[in-house]
């Protein structure tokens, strides 16, 4: 088994010998820096406990939007945690605006992955929250290979908003799980 396999095995057995905290169902949060892995491990995740998914860079509304994600997943949830359909507006990197409105039904399990996943804000609703992180020289490489140029000219004012993050929200210090990928 990989290592991110092995990973996954560990968060579906931790989330799966937890009641819900969703209304009805399950949060998994997955939170660390860019090119961490976070996706890597969502993606091996989900064949193992089915879940809908919500990725933050979905409704994270821009290079300078970190800050808004926490309320943002807090209107997402809230809805999902009375039994309700929750919505959140999409944000279009391309076109650096708001795109359409996405909606998302109450399932069994939610897997929130990205920066912003860990918010305290949305901590009682969270089930299992994992934090992933690399090498950041590694880290780099992967976010370039990912996304090329376009993040290049981002890297380093988007680095100072993930560490003024992750200092205030004290993500890995609150994890269920952590992972370093290698």
């Amino acid at each position: 088994m990989t290592a991110p396999s092995l990973a996954a095995a560990q968060v579906a057995e931790h989330v799966n010998s937890r009641p819900a905290t969703l209304g009805a169902g399950k949060l998994i949060c997955i939170d660390g820096p860019s090119g961490s892995g976070k996706t890597t491990l969502a993606d091996r995740l989900v064949r193992l406990v089915p879940a809908t998914v919500v990725h933050t860079d979905q409704l994270c509304p821009g290079w300078d939007g970190l800050p808004a994600v926490p309320a943002i997943l807090s209107t997402l949830l809230t809805p999902l945690a009375e039994g309700r359909t929750g919505r959140f507006r999409e944000w279009d990197w391309i076109r650096d605006r708001l795109a359409e409105t996405v909606e998302v039904d109450p399932a069994p399990v939610l897997l929130i992955e990205g920066l912003g996943a860990g918010a305290r804000s949305i901590a009682g609703w969270t089930t299992t929250l994992v934090w992933v992180d690399a090498e950041v020289g590694q880290r780099r490489t992967r976010a370039f290979e990912r996304d090329g140029d376009y993040f290049r000219d981002q890297w380093a004012g988007w680095a100072a908003a993930e560490d003024a993050y992750f200092s205030a929200e004290q993500v890995r210090e609150r994890a269920d799980l952590s992972f370093r990928t290698g």
